[in-house]
């Protein structure tokens, strides 16, 4: 296919924000939402239908969602699980005593726990951690592929939150689940004042050299700018530059990127410096950024500056 008969920034605008010039009003429709207290463990953050998206409520069900994470991960991908891993399938690390979980539950399809109650099957997760928190511990998980520190103490008086660990069961790959998520997250970064998201993206895949056209692809389309760019750690840096803009095949690196990837984009996302091989997972990361003053003022409307769209 020739290159020149599109623009891959064309592309990337299809899916991301024309232009920064509405940042001010996503800005604006953050301020502008009414005080709300903080998210509480358990609590409903928006439903559909029989899908609910909620804060998990226990331990419990943070296990119910690292199971989740084991099928997703270990069984239909390409994770490396150890052997305490293979013994309880779960998905675990210290992280999860203090991160929060966000699920979406099915409460059309029942689960049966040790006690003989039903109950309602979590068919998606994410593990948000805030700064105040993350800095009462071990900091944050990305930190052990990026320096997250240099871009937060870069911008002081910011409050960062790191989304990680996200994955939804096959049959509910859908975009009422996604939007479920999205809309829990938003709920989220409203209620605690969150200036700044972050958090690692996964490409199925080790080999960079066969990964070269959707690396070079976010390199040239979609790379942090200077005041927000965060670099990979030196010891793990993979450069995303393999190939020079104008031999991208820009369509197929775009259909290419997973749906998560093209999601943040679509949501304004910024990519980091660098990406990094995670061995383990089978995956190559990138960094992604969303300062929520840059968020696509399409999707903030969507979900209503107060979340209110699919409050339940």
């Amino acid at each position: 296919m020739r290159q020149g008969l599109f623009s891959p920034r064309k592309l990337v605008r299809k899916i991301a924000p024309a232009s920064r010039a509405g940042a001010p009003m996503a800005n604006a429709a953050r301020l502008s939402a009414p005080l709300q207290s903080p998210v509480k463990t358990g609590e409903s953050l928006g439903r559909i239908g029989s899908l609910e998206v909620r804060m998990a409520r226990n331990f419990k069900e943070v296990k119910k969602a690292q199971r989740l994470r084991y099928d997703v991960f270990y069984e239909e991908m390409s994770a490396i699980a150890d052997a305490h891993t293979q013994t309880t399938r779960r998905d675990a690390d210290p992280f999860d005593a203090y991160c929060d979980h966000l699920l979406v539950v099915d409460h059309d399809t029942l689960k049966r726990n040790k006690l003989g109650r039903l109950k309602p099957e979590i068919v998606g997760t994410y593990r948000i951690l805030r700064q105040e928190v993350a800095d009462q511990h071990s900091g944050f998980y990305t930190a052990g592929e990026y320096d997250v520190q240099k871009l937060i103490d870069a911008n002081p008086g910011k409050r960062f939150m790191e989304l990680g660990r996200s994955c939804v069961l096959k049959p509910y790959r859908n975009k009422k689940t996604v939007e479920l998520l999205w809309h829990g997250i938003w709920s989220y970064v409203l209620r605690h004042k969150i200036d700044v998201m972050i958090g690692c993206a996964s490409i199925e895949g080790t080999n960079p050299d066969a990964l070269a056209g959707q690396l070079s692809f976010l390199h040239h389309n979609a790379r942090a700018p200077e005041q927000w760019r965060v670099r990979a750690v030196d010891e793990r840096y993979v450069e995303m530059n393999r190939l020079p803009a104008d031999k991208i095949n820009a369509k197929e690196a775009l259909r290419a990127l997973p749906p998560l990837v093209k999601g943040y984009l679509r949501l304004g996302a910024f990519i980091g410096d660098g990406a990094v091989v995670d061995h383990q997972f089978g995956t190559t990361d990138v960094l992604i950024i969303m300062p929520v003053s840059e968020l696509n003022t399409r999707y903030v409307n969507y979900y209503g500056a107060d979340a209110s769209r699919y409050s339940s």
